[in-house]
């Protein structure tokens, strides 16, 4: 029989493929658990990751977890209990619940909920992130809505010719879109999803359809991206993994598009005529075919487009012109590090593109 130790161990490894924070790292408890650890991540911080099921009877062929065999499982009170033994020795700071689904999607969905219904009488108040399942029904997405800080389904690709790629037993546009749209009624503004780069082999400009339409309709708080990655016992073991770069220059990518407002018009011509995004920071190549900002003049949104420049490296640049007229990169009144990259895009006092940190010591 499997111990609680052993079983937490494997069934927090299962589960590491579904990110919750990106930039997102794994570190050992003594217990042998997982958890992601990032010291800005606010209510991600210190999260345990844990699947209730170590077994799934979809074949996402990508997915390690229906290759494994073991029946590994916890039942929900055991679940509860076992988190909020770590919990109260301050050893994880809150929860991401998924599962793989080796039976009936309304049972296992029945089963998180469950989890997460005795977590909260048993008095936890922190952080609950609850996975949705595939096919699972409105009321149980309501439900499990109810208790937990965040929810999300994994929209994995572009479209339905994509998802065949990947399983012949999903549907994309009801077990995926449909569901989406209902987590964003019970949730708003507290869900996420997240897309598999390069698994059903889709293009740049197909995810950057896919991203935007996303963020129009479902308006989820953000949206993650994971490299594909040739799993051992998967039945896309032969293919070649997708390059840890092309998720990083996505992640840029939603910046532009979630944080700074970055139209659809002004991001096409990042992609090339095979709808390919270059390994090269976005915002500096849209910046390089841009006239350079005057500080004094710029709007928010023109500063915004100088990398660099995040909203609160703007907002400092316009507090510092309201005090006096900005002439040099030292009257801006923020860090040189911020603006290490932002000055060759930068013009002071009608001069001519500034491209080195001199004088600014």
């Amino acid at each position: 029989m499997t111990g609680c130790g052993e079983k937490l161990t494997k069934l927090t490894s299962g589960s590491q493929y579904d990110i919750c924070m990106p930039g997102e790292c794994l570190q050992m408890l003594t217990s042998g658990a997982c958890i992601t650890y990032n010291q800005n991540a606010g209510g991600c911080n210190r999260m345990l990751k844990v699947l209730l099921h170590g077994s799934c009877s979809y074949d996402c062929a990508y997915c390690p977890v229906r290759a494994d065999r073991s029946g590994l499982a916890f039942a929900p009170r055991e679940l509860a209990e076992t988190f909020l033994g770590l919990y109260r020795k301050n050893l994880v700071g809150g929860l991401f619940l998924t599962s793989g689904i080796p039976y009936d999607t309304d049972d296992v969905m029945g089963e998180l909920i469950e989890s997460a219904r005795i977590l909260r009488t048993e008095g936890y108040a922190g952080y609950l992130h609850l996975k949705i399942l595939p096919g699972a029904r409105r009321e149980d997405i309501c439900e499990a809505a109810r208790f937990a800080d965040r929810i999300s389904l994994n929209v994995e690709t572009t479209g339905e010719s994509r998802l065949r790629v990947l399983s012949g037993i999903k549907d994309y546009a009801s077990d995926i879109i449909k569901r989406l749209g209902w987590i964003a009624d019970a949730a708003p503004g507290h869900h996420t999803t997240q897309l598999v780069i390069g698994a059903a082999g889709e293009t740049d400009k197909e995810i950057f359809n896919c991203v935007t339409a996303l963020y129009e309709r479902m308006l989820p708080s953000r949206i993650y991206y994971s490299s594909f990655k040739a799993l051992p016992k998967t039945r896309l073991a032969s293919r070649e993994s997708t390059h840890p770069w092309r998720s990083r220059r996505w992640y840029q990518m939603d910046y532009l598009i979630r944080e700074y407002g970055f139209n659809k018009t002004e991001l096409l011509p990042l992609l090339d005529d095979h709808g390919t995004l270059r390994n090269d920071d976005p915002k500096t190549l849209l910046a390089r075919n841009r006239e350079p900002v005057d500080p004094n003049s710029a709007s928010f949104t023109d500063l915004l487009h100088v990398p660099g420049i995040g909203t609160v490296t703007a907002h400092a640049i316009i507090r510092a012109r309201e005090r006096r007229t900005i002439r040099t990169p030292r009257d801006l009144g923020v860090s040189g590090a911020c603006l290490k990259r932002a000055l060759p895009y930068l013009a002071f006092s009608g001069s001519a593109r500034q491209v080195t940190l001199a004088g600014f010591r």
